[in-house]
């Protein structure tokens, strides 16, 4: 089982034909995505060959040698063509959000936005677009998702971690691959990076929602990290609807104040956002919080004892 994301789901790549979507649609298939159709209105009708050398825990189970992946001209003609309902966004900021808005319109069912740096008032809009025709958004300025052994949407490390019991949410994409390598011997059942901008589609509550409903998660690890109030609102989500364990960590203890900080969503004001304030808050309703990536592996582990 997976939460989102599922080997039969089916994925488009709007700005496929880009050095990043080209790279990474590269890596998306040789961990077995099925990614049937690429969206460029400029190279509508080419055909895009990958030469595909399988790796990791599917190394076995893709075959390798070249793929041919079609480029269409809309996400609309895209889903027609080829009955995905996902799509993975590798456009630069200032076309992000209309790429996003026409997936939305085009009724996907989950759109991953890769894309670091767009403008906060271009992420409110198509979140709320978005909500109103229900369709998820991941991201934007996030790693992606990966259900180990099954697909991979995005650009995180498909070889870091196998499938197993745990359920991993994230702000941040490197503490994402670390706690995945970490934890690669008990392995994942799904990993979501939602991305650290102020405004996100995906949230934490929204990944404990889905992980409390599948039956084959067993506990939950939750990174967080400064700025915004997110953590403390999935403490309270976790008190009052999440019956499996959970574990924590939460980045920037050592932040200084009014200093933004990796992510756009990573500043402290005053003593609103403060990691410290994020672990009280989580410690008060029985997560555990790790000092360290580490420390939180291990606080992981002794969950599944």
């Amino acid at each position: 089982m997976s939460i989102f994301l599922s080997k039969e789901d089916r994925v488009i790549v709007q700005g496929m034909t880009g050095s990043e979507g080209m790279k990474h649609t590269t890596r998306m298939l040789a961990a077995g995505t099925q990614v049937v159709g690429g969206v460029n209105p400029r190279k509508a009708g080419q055909i895009v060959k990958f030469n595909i050398e399988p790796y990791g825990l599917m190394a076995d189970q893709v075959e390798a040698g070249e793929h041919e992946v079609e480029v269409f001209g809309t996400v609309a003609e895209a889903k027609a063509a080829t009955g995905a309902q996902v799509s993975v966004v590798f456009v630069p900021p200032r076309f992000a959000k209309d790429a996003v808005i026409e997936a939305i319109d085009a009724q996907m069912r989950l759109v991953v936005v890769i894309t670091e740096g767009i403008p906060v008032k271009d992420a409110v809009e198509f979140r709320q677009r978005a909500a109103d025709a229900g369709v998820q958004i991941i991201g934007p300025n996030c790693p992606g998702i990966i259900s180990p052994e099954q697909s991979n949407v995005g650009i995180t490390p498909a070889d870091i971690t196998a499938a197993g019991p745990l359920g991993l949410v994230s702000k941040s994409g490197t503490l994402t691959y670390q706690l995945m390598y970490e934890l690669s011997d008990l392995g994942f059942t799904t990993c979501i990076g939602i991305g650290g901008d102020p405004i996100i589609g995906t949230t934490h509550i929204d990944a404990l929602r889905a992980f409390e409903d599948d039956p084959n998660t067993k506990a939950i690890v939750m990174i967080g990290e400064i700025g915004g109030d997110a953590e403390e609102r999935a403490a309270e989500f976790i008190k009052e609807h999440v019956s499996k364990p959970v574990v924590a960590y939460v980045a920037g203890f050592t932040a200084p104040e009014g200093k933004t900080m990796g992510h756009a969503g990573a500043i402290v004001s005053g003593s609103s956002g403060t990691a410290q304030a994020k672990k009280e808050a989580l410690e008060a309703v029985g997560v555990k919080v790790g000092k360290t990536p580490t420390q939180t592996a291990q606080l992981a582990r002794e969950l599944l004892k």
